[in-house]
């Protein structure tokens, strides 16, 4: 008497236990039409921030290209490159004070940086740079060189 009965006009409707394929496409397009207008502005903030990383690199490795120049009286060569700020060099005769980096890391891109002493640019008697994202010298906006001198705009 007190147990759970069925109303008499209580029915079950087939097709009414899910989603319909009209309103889950209805959901996948708005879906696509979002992610159509939000995923290209994450594009160039990635690319933003891989600029940003390159230029703190390039900071890091000015200080310990200073470094080095206290501890040898003398920047690193364009032949010896940035691996003296890891590795001593044969001429170090004890003055060598490193490593100033625990490693030399390769640009945001995946390429190595540029070093080139003396310098062809600014006031810093070295070069150091990564080519961008094009891995070419030059390059605009995006593929724009990151560098330790500052570059004129065009």
């Amino acid at each position: 008497m007190y147990g759970i009965r069925k109303r008499e006009n209580q029915e079950s409707p087939r097709g009414r236990d899910g989603f319909s394929l009209i309103e889950i496409m209805v959901v996948v397009i708005i879906l696509a039409i979002l992610a159509a207008t939000i995923v290209p502005q994450f594009g160039g903030l990635t690319q933003e921030a891989r600029v940003n990383s390159a230029k703190s690199h390039i900071a890091t490795l000015d200080s310990a290209i200073e470094r080095f120049y206290l501890s040898m009286d003398r920047y690193p060569t364009s032949s010896e490159g940035l691996k003296v700020l890891v590795e001593e060099p044969a001429d170090a005769k004890g003055r060598w004070r490193g490593p100033f980096v625990k490693e030399v890391p390769d640009d945001p891109w995946g390429n190595p940086y540029q070093y080139r002493a003396p310098g062809q640019h600014g006031v810093k008697t070295y070069d150091l740079w990564s080519f961008g994202s094009d891995g070419a010298e030059g390059g605009e906006e995006g593929a724009a060189d990151v560098t330790n001198w500052k570059q004129e705009k065009k």
